[in-house]
């Protein structure tokens, strides 16, 4: 796969699918992004695989999956935005290969999440929705059994990253006990304190709550054995990944009451769109709260999720810069207003960054910048030259033509 030098931005095709909010195609216009188009839903199969052709830019969100394949046949490609948390539904590695930059939003929907958990745990440990349910029959329900106040309960967070450690802040306030599980040493907020071990959090806490991603160690690390050693007035809460935790095992214990109640947002299986059915082990159960994947869902955390998603293909496209990419070498740089940038992405070997400064220095030009970072596979480095202008075409053939590189690109910085 090539690229074309120093391409016009109105000639760049940008495809963003699955309803990307409009902050985002504001922020590709602001920056003179002119070719957008925009699909409400997500695309699959031969759908997405012709979609891709001629795409520079690609936006998605969690319901369109990049496969290998997808990647092949997306000839002009550079970089995915994921505008969501996650990126599994990416092939990162393929990805990477091929130099295209995979970018997320990480942290723009964390208030939105916390904020559902807590309004979840007030639900759960008052019952509401079953005598809400109750009321909506002509039933009335009026009963302060199993019904209990958050004020000086214990909040069990399983991971502490920026949702939890979010969350952590927001229960304080009101007036709970936080203690928190994570497979690293995390400086706790506030007044919260690290349990020793998962069993300990199970064990104390009154609203256990997961915010874990998906990885080999996470998936299914909530089980009937970890459910068993819940408090039987204790809630359970996923927000996280469908992955997580057994749902059988949780349906279980909701029947058998051997927990309160429980709220699920995320499933192993989910519909691919709206409309389409779905089906879970946790229907109908009691004191069960179930949300069709909507932790991330407001208006504000969309906005935010555009912006910043968006932002981040910007620089990329505009200035190379790595920064934020979950597949890439991570390069931040400054913009510059003259001169020539040029980015070169390789498998990481001795001797590349010297054969890379021989292409300057055997035509007597002087390196203005140099930025160079590196990971486990490849390696990925930016440099700048004033003086280059003329000779810009010659020195990216030279790159292009080294062994190991995976993708080369000049960009021109004018004033």
């Amino acid at each position: 796969m090539t690229d074309r030098i120093s391409l016009p931005k109105d000639r760049i095709r940008i495809l963003l699918l699955e309803g990307i909010a409009d902050s985002a195609v504001e922020l590709f216009a602001g920056a003179d992004y002119a070719t957008v188009q925009r699909e409400k839903r997500a695309l699959e199969g031969r759908a997405l695989i012709e979609a891709v052709k001629g795409v520079h830019i690609l936006g998605i969100r969690s319901r369109t999956e990049v496969t290998e394949e997808v990647l092949e046949a997306a000839d002009r490609l550079i970089a995915i935005g994921c505008f969501c948390i996650g990126t599994n539904q990416v092939a990162l590695q393929a990805a990477a290969r091929r130099g295209v930059a995979v970018f997320n939003a990480p942290f723009s929907n964390t208030r939105s999440v916390a904020e559902l958990t807590l309004a979840e745990a007030v639900m759960l440990l008052r019952g509401i929705v079953d005598k809400s349910n109750a009321a909506h029959q002509g039933g009335w329900d009026k009963s302060a059994a199993n019904s209990w106040e958050m004020r000086g309960k214990t909040l069990g967070i399983v991971g502490y990253g920026n949702i939890g450690s979010q969350l952590s802040v927001l229960a304080e306030a009101f007036g709970m006990r936080v203690i928190y599980y994570d497979h690293t040493a995390k400086l706790p907020h506030g007044n919260a304190h690290q349990a020793a071990s998962l069993g300990e959090l199970l064990r104390l806490s009154d609203v256990v709550t997961v915010h874990v991603p998906e990885t080999p160690e996470t998936i299914g690390m909530i089980g009937a054995a970890e459910l068993a050693q819940m408090k039987s007035s204790a809630v359970f809460i996923n927000n996280a990944r469908g992955t997580v935790v057994d749902v059988d095992a949780l349906a279980a214990a909701l029947r058998d009451r051997r927990i309160l109640g429980a709220a699920v947002d995320v499933f192993p299986e989910e519909p691919k769109r709206n409309g389409d059915p779905f089906v879970s082990p946790l229907q109908g159960l009691p004191n069960t709260i179930l949300t069709p994947h909507i932790g991330g869902s407001t208006a504000e955390a969309q906005d935010r999720i555009g912006m910043e998603v968006a932002r981040k293909l910007v620089e990329y496209s505009d200035t190379g810069a790595t920064m934020g990419s979950v597949n890439l070498p991570n390069v931040q740089l400054p913009p510059r207003p003259t001169g020539a940038r040029w980015t070169h992405l390789h498998r990481d070997a001795p001797g590349i960054l010297s054969r890379i400064n021989e292409s300057f220095g055997r035509r007597g030009l002087n390196i203005a910048a140099q930025y160079y970072q590196t990971d486990s596979e490849l390696g990925y480095v930016v440099v700048e030259s004033v003086e280059a202008r003329q000779e810009a075409e010659a020195i990216l053939a030279e790159l292009r033509a080294l062994p190991g590189t995976v993708r080369a690109r000049l960009i021109y910085e004018r004033h």
